[in-house]
């Protein structure tokens, strides 16, 4: 089946459309659960000065906060999926926000236990743990909460802070209101004379498809002009997420910003420490990459708009349904179980798969405890939308088999090992391909796209975590965070981690700008970096001799959720991410993919 010509949602196939009535029928049914929702917030609030009383006591409440954050998460989900459909919907908007209104008196409600709890022994805990079987289920949720101690505030503290949780995304989601609701996407004309809308799915489609040098900076301009004609307004808000994260990390006396955001996952600060030294020094690879491509492009000036253009000229588009069937077939060295679970995730309506008028750009892998993942696409039939897609499955099946085996107070898992499942996937899906391949071209194309991977997820992510690592520390510091000051500090690194690869586009200085997770997510990129170099050790296992025990560990990990710490989950797994061999192991699978891609050029070059 093509991709529809249309950005007309009631127009798209229903089967392309993710199902929200999974998670209730209806907006009537919405209501319910918000009505129950609340009956239960009032209820944990009232258990308040109860834990003293003993083991049951601290069972129910622990039964009680599970059976309160499982119908929170469907409330949520349910207005949040419809809003990211069309977001110029008011309606469904103010629901959105009546849910995240409810969230955040969950979250009062709530703020009780952890220093009420620690008014208890310890020792006392693990005695009642010990003396009541339920109640050991909760024994690492427990135990996290006295590890922690030092940065729990008293009772008042922490209604304080709970009181201020909706304030605290304010910056976020004005962030993504400017960029998405009210944006006004320009209209380009393309060398071909086409006309187009520039939004953010069309940008990314045309920079990894055209070889037109011209459209491609048309493209850049006309998206770098949305945040070009705001840039104080954009600082304004990265100053609003980075004095935050700065005011609750002294608030709970932390040293730092990165020491806040690190703590919770016992993460120590040396791993974004070697990973950003480690990268710096292994730059090399990534200039010769660029420098290969200025060549075989034949570009005079080469732009970091050039950086994932096509290397030789190619008509091959990936249709959605062809795609659905490589992937599951690219999953089989992870067994039948996996693989089954994945074409059940094709089939069921959990994907909203294309681009509509008013739709979240962008893609993810929502996690709803007791329904299943919704993964929203904005599907354009490209190379990169294909590992977009394996790399969303990835989430997905490490959601599924995280929930099916956790219960729900460790049913999520942390974002430290989030992207080890979705780069995996891609890497399996290039594996697929490149060995059923017999045309050099498209070999040179996945090749290219393997490369360009780790551009992305690692050298990429990297430069983005140092960026927000320093200005996080300008805030510390008490300096100023301007859109000038900004934009420099995204220049510096530029040219630190490229060298003289590209030219000074000033323009450029504003990417920081558009990257959404540096305002919805502090301190989350680097991990698809340190993510992306576990899952090539993994991959690595997988292929060797203890191959089969090797999954075993690999599947464990994801059926794991949060039930341990993630670094210790990882060395279970086979990966030690406090050294700094994954990374520099990294850094010479490009160095080698590299070669192999100026060999094949050379034999088509020759032949």
């Amino acid at each position: 089946m093509t991709r529809p010509q249309t950005t007309k949602r009631d127009e798209i196939p229903q089967q392309h459309r993710w199902a929200p009535e999974h998670i209730f029928e209806d907006w009537p049914a919405w209501e319910q659960a918000c009505a129950e929702l609340e009956r239960l917030i009032e209820a944990y609030a009232a258990l308040k000065g109860s834990l003293a009383r003993g083991a049951e006591a601290l069972l129910d409440s622990l039964r009680l906060a599970d059976e309160l954050g499982q119908l929170a998460h469907r409330v949520y989900y349910f207005p949040a999926l419809r809003h990211d459909e069309d977001q110029r919907d008011n309606q469904v908007g103010a629901h959105r926000q009546r849910a995240q209104i409810l969230l955040a008196r969950a979250e009062q409600a709530s703020a009780w236990f952890n220093p009420e709890l620690l008014q208890i022994p310890l020792a006392t805990v693990r005695g009642w743990m010990e003396a009541l079987e339920p109640l050991r289920l909760y024994r690492f949720a427990l135990e996290e909460i006295y590890r922690q101690q030092e940065h729990v505030l008293d009772d008042a503290g922490e209604r304080l802070m709970s009181l201020g949780a909706r304030f605290r995304r304010a910056a976020s989601e004005a962030y993504a209101a400017l960029t998405t609701a009210d944006a006004h996407f320009p209209s380009v004309t393309l060398s071909n004379g086409e006309e187009v809308t520039m939004t953010h799915g069309r940008y990314r489609a045309i920079l990894s498809t055209s070889r037109v040098q011209a459209d491609r900076r048309a493209a850049f301009e006309a998206i770098y002009g949305l945040y070009a004609a705001a840039p104080n307004t954009y600082a304004a808000l990265y100053d609003g997420v980075a004095q935050r994260d700065w005011f609750v990390a002294q608030a709970r006396h932390y040293a730092s910003t990165l020491a806040a955001a690190l703590h919770g996952n016992n993460i120590p600060e040396q791993v974004v420490d070697n990973l950003i030294a480690a990268t710096r020094s292994g730059t090399e690879p990534l200039r010769r990459y660029h420098r290969l491509r200025k060549r075989v492009l034949g570009l005079e000036s080469y732009h970091p708009y050039d950086g994932t253009c096509p290397l030789m000229e190619t008509t091959t588009s990936y249709p959605y349904d062809q795609v659905q069937r490589w992937i599951v077939e690219s999953v089989a060295r992870l067994g039948e179980s996996y693989q089954q679970r994945v074409g059940v995730a094709f089939q069921a309506r959990w994907i909203d798969v294309y681009e509509n008028e008013g739709k979240r750009s962008g893609a993810y892998s929502a996690p709803v405890y007791g329904v299943h993942p919704y993964m929203l696409l904005n599907y354009n039939d490209t190379l990169d939308d294909m590992f977009t897609l394996a790399h969303e499955m990835g989430h997905s099946m490490h959601t599924i088999l995280s929930h099916q085996s956790q219960p729900f107070v460790y049913a999520g898992y942390t974002i430290f090992v989030a992207e080890v499942a979705s780069t995996l996937n891609e890497a399996l899906l290039l594996e697929l391909l490149l060995e059923r391949t017999e045309d050099p071209r498209e070999r040179v194309a996945l090749l290219q796209h393997a490369i360009d991977t780790i551009c992305g997820t690692f050298y990429t992510q990297v430069l983005f975590a140092d960026w927000e690592l320093e200005a996080h520390r300008m805030v510390e510091r008490g300096e100023p965070l301007t859109a000038e000051r900004l934009s420099a500090l995204y220049m510096e690194l530029l040219e630190r981690y490229y060298d003289d690869v590209f030219p000074k586009d000033e323009l450029y200085g504003l990417t920081w700008a558009r990257i959404p997770h540096l305002f919805r997510s502090p301190y989350y990129v680097y991990q698809y970096a340190t993510c992306f170099a576990s899952s090539a050790k993994i991959l690595t296992d997988l292929g060797g001799a203890q191959g089969a025990a090797a999954l075993e560990r690999y599947l464990e990990l994801l059926r794991s959720g949060g039930s341990d710490h993630p670094m210790e989950q990882l060395r279970r797994a086979g990966v030690d991410l406090s050294r700094p061999e994954p990374m520099e192991a990294v850094t010479r699978q490009l160095d080698d993919l590299v070669g192999r891609l100026e060999g094949e050029l050379d034999r088509l070059q020759q032949s």
